[in-house]
């Protein structure tokens, strides 16, 4: 199996995700340093893009120039499965102080990277080959139920 991403929410399930190294090989190189160690922060759902969760990269996973990885791949309307990069740089954004580092994955088709400053093209790095349909379930029921916590790691 190629090198990719596992995710898996606390006490389960798990989706396995491919890097499509081919077609985002600086996204998927810095990506895969960057989780060099697992990763455990909370999953939020968009809140505009439709049926994704959003993961900021944590501290300790940000290993590289987030402003270095090119435009690559890149797709406003994304499939079912599909796992992107986003960076946004602090105070791009008014009332968004912070930066952000996303690592976002698209559980259902329909999906769009469309925000409060329009439609923004992302990296996408990796596609779910192992475990969606579970997984989306898990992912649709933060939508009610909140946030809930995700170990992100590499697969080899």
């Amino acid at each position: 199996m190629a090198r990719g991403l596992r995710f898996e929410f606390e006490g389960g399930p798990a989706a396995v995700a491919p890097l499509r190294e081919a077609d985002a090989p600086v996204s998927s190189v810095m990506i895969w340093k960057a989780l060099a160690a697992p990763v455990t922060m909370l999953a939020t759902h968009a809140m505009f893009a439709g049926p994704e969760i959003m993961l900021n990269l944590p501290e300790e996973a940000r290993t590289f120039s987030a402003t270095d990885v090119p435009a690559e791949n890149q797709q406003v309307i994304p499939s079912a499965g599909d796992v992107i990069w986003f960076y946004q740089a602090p105070n791009l954004m008014a009332g968004l102080n912070d930066e952000v580092w996303e690592i976002g994955l698209f559980y259902g088709n329909g999906g769009r990277i469309f925000g409060p400053l329009g439609w923004t093209p992302c990296n996408i790095l990796a596609s779910v080959t192992e475990g969606l349909d579970e997984f989306a379930d898990a992912c649709a029921a933060i939508r009610i139920s909140g946030a809930r916590r995700l170990t992100l790691s590499r697969t080899d």
